[in-house]
């Protein structure tokens, strides 16, 4: 369970919100909207222990996630707006390098099998410099296959991909919902989900 209490986040001396209080449960998907600048990317940042909020405080299972530090960091797997990939990296290098930062080392197997069903069979070899944008937000995306956290942040996880690609995204997520996981993200796609709940949570800025 995931649980934030009149959460208030500023830049400088803007506040971009205040008291904003909401609970996560297993099974659950959040989507937090707003215009561009209202604080998206600085909640997510925030539930993710990136940002220090001016107030309010964020808890994992009743517990302040700064006391948790690593033992509440091992849960989640965040994806924001780079792909966090080396252009000078194949798809699988990046992604055993990934796999063992986050302290769950994959086998080249489980890579293979992920590159494949994230649409990246043939292109596991190739410099990622050589992949098109699309590509290259499908190796991070990838990342998703290969964990075993409950909690996934996702900052815009469908920018960049074709049509196919949003489509199969979306079966992840539903999939992941569908088995207990978690779910944060910013996104103008909807996904369709055959259980588990969804939430909304509109930012005005």
């Amino acid at each position: 369970m995931l649980d934030v209490h009149a959460l208030t986040c500023e830049r400088g001396d803007r506040v971009l919100f205040e008291s904003l209080s909401f609970s996560l449960a297993p099974g659950s998907l959040l989507y937090v909207e707003g215009r561009n600048g209202s604080g998206k990317t600085t909640l997510l940042r925030s539930l993710c222990g990136l940002f220090l909020p001016s107030a309010g405080e964020i808890r994992w299972q009743g517990e302040d996630i700064r006391r948790l530090g690593e033992d509440y960091r091992r849960h989640l797997l965040y994806l924001g707006h780079h792909n966090g990939i080396k252009l000078e990296l194949t798809p699988q290098e990046n992604l055993r390098v990934a796999a063992t930062l986050d302290g769950e080392p994959a086998t080249a197997a489980a890579i293979d099998e992920a590159l494949a069903r994230i649409g990246l069979r043939g292109f596991e070899d190739l410099p990622a410099r050589m992949l098109s944008q699309g590509q290259k937000r499908r190796v991070a995306l990838a990342r998703l296959l290969l964990t075993g956290t409950r909690l996934w942040v996702l900052d815009e996880p469908f920018t960049a991909l074709d049509v196919a690609a949003v489509e199969q995204l979306q079966e992840i997520i539903a999939a992941f919902i569908a088995e207990g996981g978690m779910v944060v993200l910013t996104t103008h796609q909807e996904v369709a989900l055959t259980s588990g709940q969804i939430q909304h949570i509109i930012l005005e800025g």
